[in-house]
């Protein structure tokens, strides 16, 4: 009867230590996703066109904007690439409440 025990208890010790190794290399995933959140690379990019269409204006008023310093911008080659985050921001500096709701 006290083997049973034993090994019940032994059984039940080894589960858990996986467990515990399972929860421990989602932690660092978990820590690693993070920290990518944090880099350039983490952040969602957009192009010219995602962004005409997201604030419905013409690439010229875009580059209007680009050429006032209004919204921030990285070069790639020839390709305009935007953070998803700036262009928030951008509409959010430009917003106006409603007088009445």
């Amino acid at each position: 009867m006290e083997s049973d025990v034993y090994k019940s208890i032994n059984d039940l010790t080894k589960r858990l230590k996986r467990m515990v190794e399972r929860i421990e290399k989602m932690e660092k995933s978990f820590e690693v996703t993070a920290e990518k959140a944090n880099t350039p690379l983490g952040e969602r990019w957009v192009d010219i066109q995602t962004v005409c269409m997201s604030l419905n204006i013409s690439k010229r008023t875009l580059q209007d904007y680009r050429d006032r310093g209004m919204i921030p911008y990285s070069i790639i080659g020839q390709k305009v690439f935007f953070r998803a985050s700036d262009v928030n921001k951008f509409l959010m500096k430009y917003y106006h409440k409603a007088k009445r709701i």
